[in-house]
């Protein structure tokens, strides 16, 4: 708070800052939900296909794709790069439960799908 800031302005402010957190919060969310979706689909096609549920050089691809991304949004690159290592194992490991449930061999999958 600024020496000269009313405490009611600086509550007000952090207030709507509180907001608009939150809704970007619930659009992220929203936005992971549909990508899983995406994603769950492309497991299931791979599994009827007998295609392995990793793609390591589509995940390579997609890493280098969101670093760039992040650079150009004024984000941390590394950052980036470890949210997708995340979100890529998560959908790997999908990949590979509906693998094993089709009967597919169970090799690792794509991330990025």
């Amino acid at each position: 708070m600024g020496e000269n800031a009313p405490a009611g302005t600086a509550q007000d402010d952090l207030m709507r800052l509180r907001a608009t957190i939150d809704n970007v919060d619930a659009a992220l969310v929203h936005l992971l939900a549909e990508r899983f979706k995406a994603t769950q689909a492309v497991g299931r096609l791979k599994a009827s296909a007998g295609m392995p549920p990793a793609d390591p050089a589509r995940e390579e691809r997609q890493i280098a794709r969101l670093r760039s991304l992040a650079q150009e949004a004024g984000l941390d690159p590394q950052f980036a790069e470890k949210f997708l290592a995340f979100i890529i194992a998560e959908v790997i490991r999908h990949h590979e439960a509906i693998s094993a449930a089709h009967g597919s061999p169970g090799e690792s999958g794509s991330a990025g799908s």
